[in-house]
């Protein structure tokens, strides 16, 4: 066979390794190196009950410049590149929910929460785009 006739083959071979790939981060619960990772949503209307009625830690993992437009009221901010979970004090017992803009990096922080504590970490659907879709309270931090 050719080396012109492999090239077609092997990309061929990629993409169907990284469809596979894709497929199984769509999932919202993994295994990491042996532990699980459970990483849960919440709804706009979920979190804001959660709000009224429970004692929450809400943690916005956006850049600094993405918090210069307005956060959650209550919310406290950790940059996604700064977020360790180790170093969190969660000592009160409180649940962390985290969010971002959309819900892709709060879901990376999740993933890392649940990894550490080994118990299901939440994170607002959607993000503060969904919050504030939801014409929810914005305030400047």
């Amino acid at each position: 066979m050719r080396k012109a006739n492999l090239i077609p083959i092997a990309a061929a071979g990629l993409a169907l390794a990284a469809c596979e790939a894709g497929a199984q981060q769509a999932d919202d619960s993994t295994s990491v190196a042996g532990n699980a990772v459970a990483v849960e949503t919440v709804t706009v209307a979920e979190l804001s009950e959660m709000m009224e009625n429970a004692s929450i830690r809400l943690i916005d993992v956006r850049t600094d410049e993405e918090v210069e437009d307005g956060i959650i009221p209550g919310a406290e901010h950790i940059e996604l590149d700064e977020f360790d979970p180790a170093k969190l004090d969660m000592s009160d017992g409180r649940e962390i929910v985290l969010y971002c803009r959309s819900d892709r990096r709060s879901g990376i922080a999740a993933e890392q929460l649940s990894k550490f504590t080994g118990k299901p970490a939440r994170h607002l659907d959607g993000g503060i785009l969904a919050w504030e879709e939801a014409e929810k309270p914005v305030v400047n931090p």
